[in-house]
């Protein structure tokens, strides 16, 4: 009889690709998975091949959602329902760990997704207290532990002086092509096009100095956000008071298989997280994965992780400092050499050879070896 394992996430599941990677990787090793996560406003129809619950919620954010949920999920886990409870970021980590591992004395094995007692929204707030006690209570008696970058793996090992692994968010294997054109997706399509991507466009990643950058670029660049995030309404606001209406364009969150069209037809990836806390710092992009499957060189800030990829497999350039001028400027430079642009797409798609999901994952295997 195969193992039966749980996903808790804090989120809505539905454009969370790590996890949805994640559960299918264990469902071709003969696991049978389930995922709990929650019921938003805005939260859309989603259909998978394993198990879903999602459940709505009193409070949508802030100390009284954390707790309303994990106070879910821990009684939701006392149905004894699975073997195994697979917890995904710091805040699902308390009811997991209450519940399966000090109640019910079964397996726990954690995904730390960022850093996240050092994200920049818990900044001298009382609640970045709170989770590092949360942290700093559990971490060390962790049997099964893993997260994105090999600098939060080397932090959170010395630190709590436990094993943990690193498994990189790479997308899976596809060779992706173009089935839309610029026109199609409502592109310009003759300008050169700069994108910026993701989920989580927020403080600290340089998208108001991306927008800023474009007052001094001519008007063959556009900039392009896709996606979503807490700055998107402070970025179309800038783009209106500097009349850059027409050079910053703005896509909603979507499928990830449609935002990779867009993706696909764009010229360079800006990736340019600021370094002013350790969770940027640390972060492996999931979108420098994302511009190198589709094959297109990146731009990047020097945080450490991003400059040591970027450098590693020839993927484009860095500048020292996020700030509009640098952006420009090197923005211009890569342009003005069209061979070594070309370059750093062929070195992005033998990167991609490399860095998928099928081949990282084998750290699934290795972290569940003994639970099978």
């Amino acid at each position: 009889m195969s193992k039966k394992v749980l996903f808790l996430v804090s989120n809505d599941i539905s454009t969370d690709q790590r996890v949805d990677k994640t559960l299918r990787s264990l469902m071709a090793l003969g696991f049978e998975v389930s995922i709990v996560g929650r019921l938003r406003a805005h939260s859309t129809p989603i259909e998978r091949s394993y198990s879903v619950e999602r459940l709505k919620l009193f409070f949508d954010k802030g100390p009284l959602f954390y707790l309303e949920l994990n106070i879910r999920f821990f009684f939701r886990l006392m149905k004894k329902d699975w073997d195994i409870v697979h917890v995904n970021d710091l805040d699902t980590l308390l009811a997991g760990y209450l519940a399966y591992v000090n109640l019910l004395n079964k397996e726990l094995v954690y995904d730390s997704h960022e850093f996240f007692t050092e994200v920049p929204e818990l900044k001298g707030r009382m609640a970045r207290k709170a989770w590092l006690i949360i942290e700093q209570s559990i971490f060390p008696r962790l049997k099964r532990a893993y997260t994105v970058s090999s600098s939060i793996a080397a932090y959170y090992s010395k630190t709590y002086e436990v094993k943990v692994n690193l498994l990189r968010n790479v997308p899976p294997w596809k060779e992706w092509k173009k089935s839309k054109s610029r026109s199609e997706l409502g592109l310009p399509e003759t300008k050169k096009i700069l994108i910026l991507q993701g989920a989580g466009i927020n403080v600290s990643k340089g998208a108001e100095e991306a927008v800023l950058a474009m007052k001094e670029l001519s008007d063959e660049y556009v900039l392009l956000f896709a996606g979503g995030g807490d700055v998107i309404e402070t970025l179309k606001e800038m783009s209106r008071e500097h009349g850059l209406e027409e050079k910053v364009l703005f896509r909603p969150l979507m499928p990830y298989e449609d935002l990779m069209q867009f993706t696909l037809n764009a010229d360079l990836g800006l990736s340019l997280e600021k370094g002013d806390n350790l969770n940027y710092e640390y972060a492996l992009p999931n979108k420098l994965f994302d511009y190198m499957a589709a094959g297109i060189p990146v731009l990047t800030g020097s945080t450490v992780e991003s400059r040591n990829l970027v450098k590693e497999y020839g993927l484009g350039n860095n500048i020292e400092k996020v700030e509009p001028n640098l952006i420009a400027q090197a923005v211009k430079d890569m342009f003005a050499q069209p061979d070594e642009m070309l370059k750093f797409r062929a070195n992005a798609k033998r990167a991609y050879m490399e860095l998928n999901w099928e081949k990282e994952s084998e750290v699934l295997k290795e972290i569940y070896a003994g639970l099978v």
